[in-house]
């Protein structure tokens, strides 16, 4: 496999360079870069090199790419807004939820390379390869025209920030109190952690009297908590 390529040369990567096109509006000029990106861990038997060929390095670039782009288009949306509310808008917008969602939305999975049995790793396999095309497209046309795409092709079009912000709640307080108002025993239990340092999951659930409720899956134990506490309140008070 020849890591790097200036065109698509076989249909599967010609229907990658016109899906690149249609989604995010331009045409890649190293297709192999976004083959790679689209290229789960499962599949990475062969090497170019010392480079294995799957998204998880391009993924971790991808993710500070993300993070920096959505971090300054926060601080200029929101020019009195404090740090904390920023943060906090910023990790619901790159939240593994919210990348999953994202990448399930827009298609990724006809274009994910992997193995049929991947097992636990399927849930997360979207949100890798949209952090890995974000390093993908900043290894091929730098930051600002990355920052450009993931603001004006992605953001703008497929965020409410006024919506995000309007249900920005605590859930984890709120099932606190709910909790302690109502003498039930409400605690987070983690079921799993696995990833290296810079890409770890974390997976939380509710327990509520010792019975299970929602769990959930984030790069952070303070990010799962508080989405699991969402999808239990939501489970416990029907609410949408």
């Amino acid at each position: 496999m020849a890591l790097f390529s200036s065109s698509p040369k076989d249909p599967a990567d010609k229907a990658l360079y016109d899906y690149i096109h249609n989604i995010f509006g331009f045409y890649p000029k190293n297709i192999a870069l976004y083959r790679v990106a689209f290229t789960h861990k499962s599949m990475a038997s062969e090497t170019v090199g010392n480079y294995h060929v799957n998204n998880e390095r391009m993924e971790y670039l991808g993710d500070a790419v993300l993070g920096t782009a959505v971090a300054d288009y926060l601080f200029h949306t929101y020019p009195t807004q404090p740090e904390g509310f920023l943060t906090e808008m910023r990790s619901r917008i790159v939240s593994r939820t919210s990348l999953n969602k994202l990448s399930e939305k827009l298609g990724f999975s006809e274009y994910i390379r992997h193995t049929p049995d991947v097992g636990s790793n399927a849930h997360s396999m979207g949100g890798n390869a949209f952090e890995a095309l974000m390093g993908a497209i900043y290894l091929d046309r730098g930051f600002d025209f990355a920052k450009h795409v993931i603001i004006d092709r992605i953001v703008r079009i497929h965020i409410d920030l006024e919506q995000l912000q309007a249900t920005d709640v605590n859930f984890k307080s709120k099932l606190l109190e709910w909790s302690q108002k109502n003498k039930k025993n409400a605690s987070f239990k983690l079921l799993e952690e696995k990833g290296e340092s810079h890409k770890k999951e974390f997976h939380v659930q509710v327990i509520i009297d010792e019975k299970p409720y929602g769990d959930a899956i984030d790069r952070s134990i303070r990010g799962a908590e508080q989405l699991a506490a969402e999808k239990t309140w939501k489970l416990l008070f029907g609410e949408e």
